[in-house]
């Protein structure tokens, strides 16, 4: 169950991802297969190369990104990881609005 994110939010992630940005979007998150997280970041583009070869920078394979037939396709980003990519990529504003 995903909450803490706004109609305007959400459009302005899809439209980057349309134009072939990568593109964030962070929101609360409840998911019983992981208790341990509140959060996640979708890192979406539409280009599933170059969303693939952004992931590997990160650490991140290619296999994880989950596939979306509507365009939007993304990295989940959890945890340690997502705080430690949000730092690198300088969306300082996601980490103090979520807390991470």
């Amino acid at each position: 169950m995903a909450f803490g994110v706004d109609k305007r939010e959400l459009a302005e992630w899809k439209r980057q991802i349309d134009k072939g940005n990568i593109a964030f979007l962070t929101h609360y998150w409840l998911d019983d297969r992981f208790p341990h997280c509140r959060t996640v970041t979708k890192a979406g583009c539409r280009d599933l190369d170059k969303l693939a070869s952004w992931g590997e920078a990160h650490g991140l394979q290619k296999e994880w990104i989950d596939r979306r037939k509507d365009g939007y396709s993304h990295f989940d980003l959890l945890g340690d990881r997502q705080k430690e990519i949000l730092e690198k990529e300088g969306l300082h504003s996601h980490i103090k609005k979520f807390r991470l």
